[in-house]
């Protein structure tokens, strides 16, 4: 057999043998017979070459508030150093497999402060040691070298690596203090551990892939899937390839034990992995294998076809695993009032019926026109109105012409009449009637002589008035005197105005005979944006260029200034006797900020009010930022302050912002390089654990800040899933998150 110092760096197996130190709030029972050779003291402090079992112990100002695992009530076995350096701890391990290797690891705890013994306490020295059965053999071995205090959950995991060969199945683990008693070398000493250890072992279908999803239009599915080990422990492997339809109940396939697998006629979700050991005959043994990755295949149900009406048509995407359905109904043709058109689903067409009215019989004069929205016929048309006729004439209606027929003939005029005298026809009589006077000689003015001419038997005046004098001014009339017969003037010049005001300009206008006035009263209107902050008051003032000015507010005050304690629109008119300015103040409401919730989402703040507004938002009260987010935050307790920009009233809410990252990226860039839970300090009690896939702890952190850079004994772990504890105060959570290079 051979032994290395350092941890498993492939899969490890269940464990075959856990010590934890039991549980409960009393101390003890003290270790079986030969298990130690120091003296157990029960509640008491023990003092050099003594110990203890229990939860917790402040004697001689040490330091251990719980065990490593943070179990409710966990105990632990508390050591104080003997005088003389030598073995403290001594116990058996069976069950074990032969020709297989084991990890074996404990937890240790300096429990002395780094402030004991005035800082000048003797560190812990442990040595690990593990012997054949016989205990003549020496099969492994490890110092861990001088252990200081750094916190009161500061455990350290140490461990061996060994191979049992052909025939053993037990092994004796020691524990030494390779240091001396005294003021110091007080230790904890936690769950220790044997489990196997293997190689970690790939499977996948050729393409790095260790899963496929498909359609089962896709099924039945083959494949060869290869379980690839890294040999960095098993020097031979021995396979026995297993399958899940749950990922969680597995069965062995018979006859399936070498590294490759042909898979035939899948059609519903499965899961494949690889029992592996060392030896052949430990690979039915529990105790003595791992296991390799999962390849999952998912197979998604295709659904049935879906109802298509007959212009549709479904096609099926392997792809998508659903089916697309495609095609439009044919466009409704367009139809006349009296037709209807319906869709025949079997032949997939539109279908018109229906016939339009019979059209009416009309007379001459009327037109029928058929009317679209209404759909009926309209008839229109009067029968020719009956023309009006003489006494002597006589209408007849002709049907076919539809024109009414005029006959007979007027009387004939009378002649040799005076030439005032007219012939009149009498339609009540039917005869001639001769009327006329002979013209009356007519009034003439002063400057008029009349002769009546018998040819146009018509006066004849002649004459002529004197001219109208035309340099008139537009205020004077020029009246004609019949007495006198001459023209006489008259008429005033408007007087000009005089009451003006100061911005008015008069002239007289020649054309319309009147004094104009013009000019228009100045006024300047100014508008002023103002905000009133919640619960405050303002003071609004009229501030103008106006010199005596008078003021008066759309509110009625006639002072310069009011104050407002509501948002809105005033107005204030400022005058003297020449000018006008009118101020409009639009006041806006600011209203204080009111919280609806502050959230953290992964690893940033987002503050969400029940109002909105140009407000400004704070981590400090001091730095303001127009964001509401704030971003990449580690986990702690914020004071969030919000206040508006114009207004002074600071609204404060405090927020724990605490999450779980989903991924890191440990490539040295600064972002997201670590596993970080730096929330400690906020809780009485706090546990982060994390585990590889086969459940190994990996990392762990108790009572202090987590702060994991994604190795496993100084050596970088591989990208993969890996799997979360957190306990705060009792409260768990438990998960996993993507570690990618």
């Amino acid at each position: 057999m051979h032994a290395q110092l350092g941890f498993c760096q492939g899969n490890s197996g269940d464990p075959i043998f856990t010590e934890t130190f039991g549980t409960g709030t009393n101390y003890g029972p003290p270790l079986a017979a030969g298990t130690t050779t120091y003296s157990f003291v029960g509640n008491s402090g023990p003092q050099d070459g003594e110990y203890t079992i229990g939860r917790n112990t402040f004697s001689f100002g040490w330091n251990l508030p719980s065990d490593h695992t943070g179990d409710t009530n966990g105990k632990c076995l508390i050591v104080n150093a003997s005088f003389a350096a030598g073995e403290f701890y001594k116990t058996e391990i069976n069950g074990l497999c032969e020709s297989t290797t084991y990890e074996f690891s404990s937890w240790v705890l300096n429990i002395l402060p780094s402030s004991g013994c005035g800082g000048t306490g003797i560190p812990v020295d442990v040595r690990f040691e593990i012997w054949d059965v016989t205990d003549t053999n020496l099969l492994a071995s490890g110092n861990t070298n001088d252990i200081f205090h750094t916190g009161p959950n500061s455990w350290i995991q140490f461990g061996l690596v060994f191979q049992t060969v052909v025939g053993q199945s037990s092994v004796i683990l020691k524990m030494k203090n390779n240091g001396v008693g005294g003021c110091g070398n007080d230790l904890a000493i936690d769950d220790i551990v044997f489990k196997s250890c293997g190689d970690s072992i790939d499977v996948n279908d050729g393409t790095s892939n260790n899963s496929i999803t498909l359609c089962s239009t896709q099924t039945p599915y083959s494949e060869t899937l290869t379980a690839t080990p890294d040999n960095i422990v098993f020097s031979n492997h021995f396979y026995q390839w297993q399958t899940s339809t749950d990922g969680i109940n597995w069965m062995d396939i018979p006859g399936e034990t070498n590294a490759s697998l042909t898979i035939t006629g899948i059609t519903s979700t499965t899961y494949y992995r690889a029992k592996v050991a060392e030896y052949a005959a430990n690979l039915n043994n529990s105790d003595c294998i791992t296991f390799s990755d999962v390849y999952e295949i998912i197979v998604n149900q295709a659904p049935p076809p879906p109802t298509t009406e007959c212009w549709e048509t479904a096609t099926f995407d392997d792809s998508l695993c659903s089916w697309t359905v495609s095609g439009t109904q044919p466009t409704q043709p367009n139809t006349e009032c009296w037709e209807t058109a319906t869709f025949n689903s079997v032949s997939c067409l539109w279908e018109i019926t229906g016939t339009q009215p019979t059209a009416p019989i009309v007379e001459c004069w009327e037109t029928a026109t058929f009317n679209n929205a209404t759909c009926l016929w309209e008839v229109t048309g009067s029968q020719p109105v009956q023309p009006a006729t003489e006494c002597w004439e006589t209408a007849v209606f002709d049907a076919n012409t539809c024109v009414w027929n005029i006959s007979g003939t007027q009387p004939i005029e009378p002649t040799g009449l005076e030439c005032w005298q007219t012939a009149t026809f009498n339609n009540t009589s039917c005869v001639w009637e001769v009327t006329g006077s002979q013209p009356i000689q007519p009034t003439i003015e002063c400057w008029e002589v009349t002769t009546f001419n018998t040819s146009t038997c018509i006066w004849e005046i002649t004459g002529t008035q004197p001219a109208e004098p035309t340099d008139l001014e537009c205020w004077q009339i020029a009246n004609f005197n019949n007495i006198t017969c001459t023209w006489e003037v008259s008429g005033t010049e408007p007087i000009e105005p005089t009451d003006l005001f100061c911005w008015q300009t008069v002239a007289f206008n020649e054309t319309i005979c009147e004094w104009e006035i013009t000019g228009t009263q100045p006024i300047e209107y100014r508008d002023e944006f103002l905000f009133l902050c919640e619960d405050e008051e303002l003071t609004l003032e009229a501030i103008t260029s106006i010199e005596n000015p008078n003021y008066e507010w759309t509110s009625g005050e006639l002072s310069q200034s009011i104050l407002i304690n509501l948002a809105g629109i005033y107005e204030v008119e400022v005058t003297d006797d020449c000018f006008t300015e009118i101020i409009t103040f639009n006041v806006s409401l600011i209203e204080n900020p009111v919280i609806m919730n502050i959230v953290s989402d992964r690893s940033t703040i987002i503050v969400n009010l029940m109002n909105s507004g140009d407000y400004l938002y704070s981590l400090d009260g001091v730095n303001y930022q127009t964001s509401n987010t704030f971003v990449d935050m580690s986990g702690g307790l914020f004071t969030i302050y919000i206040k508006s920009s114009e207004c002074d009233i600071v609204v404060t809410q405090e927020h724990f912002h605490f999450f779980i990252q989903r991924f890191m990226t440990p490539n040295s860039d600064g972002d997201n390089d670590l596993f970080r839970v730096n929330v400690a300090q906020f809780f009485t009690e706090s546990e982060v654990y994390i585990f590889d896939r086969y459940g190994k702890l990996l990392y762990s952190a108790i009572n202090t800040n987590a702060f994991w850079d994604g190795t496993f004994n100084g050596a970088d772990l591989p990208t993969s899933d890996y799997w979360y504890r957190i306990v705060l105060d009792g409260q768990q959570f438990v998960g996993h998150f993507t570690l990618k290079r």
